[in-house]
């Protein structure tokens, strides 16, 4: 064999293999983007099923007690409110998630009130109904805060891969995702008052 051939076929491998690294690199950068989209879907997917349970917990407060009905209104407005906002799973950006969290946390002031003015009729708190409501609703806060989690985790992960060098060179195309932060005063302890 002649050494041009040796030369050539080296090169053709070299060429070869860095071919399938990159198609390798840009096919990860998918997979991570679309990991990320999934767990966003779980995100919407608890904040969906707290708006499902917000029916029961108005029916219930409202047979068993003469309620506020400004605080029923104003749970059933932010649901309503809620429900209407959606996130583009392309376009999954700073704006469109502060939209997301703008609406879902007037829902989720809309709930503290009621829990809060709840307090003060013996009936309604000691109805297992409610009370099974209040566990599950808080059981759906958590599991929306551990789903947060993971859509940051998986979004800083996607974003990495495709920031950092040599992936940055391949990246063209896939723009970073967004964050799911916390709400502007979240450092601080709620005051509760009686």
């Amino acid at each position: 064999m002649s050494k041009g051939l040796i030369t050539a076929i080296v090169f053709g491998l070299i060429v070869m293999f860095g071919g399938f690294w990159a198609c390798n690199k840009r096919n990860g950068f998918v997979g991570l983007r679309e990991d990320a989209k999934a767990q966003w879907q779980q995100v919407e997917s608890q904040y969906q099923r707290r708006m499902d349970l917000i029916p029961n917990i108005v029916a219930t407060v409202k047979g068993e007690a003469n309620f506020e009905k400004s605080t029923l209104e104003a749970v059933v407005a932010a649901r309503a409110s809620a429900t209407q906002v959606k996130v583009n799973l392309d376009d999954i950006n700073e704006a469109s998630i502060a939209k997301y969290k703008a609406a879902q946390g007037e829902l989720s002031n809309a709930l503290g009130r009621l829990l809060m003015v709840t307090e003060n009729y013996p009936n309604l708190k000691s109805n297992q109904a409610f009370s099974d409501l209040r566990v599950e609703l808080e059981g759906c806060e958590n599991r929306i805060a551990t789903e947060r989690m993971k859509y940051n985790n998986m979004s800083r992960d996607y974003n990495k891969a495709i920031q950092m060098f040599p992936g940055s060179l391949l990246a063209g195309g896939f723009a970073p995702m967004a964050y799911f932060e916390a709400e502007a005063g979240a450092e601080k302890a709620p005051k509760v008052e009686f």
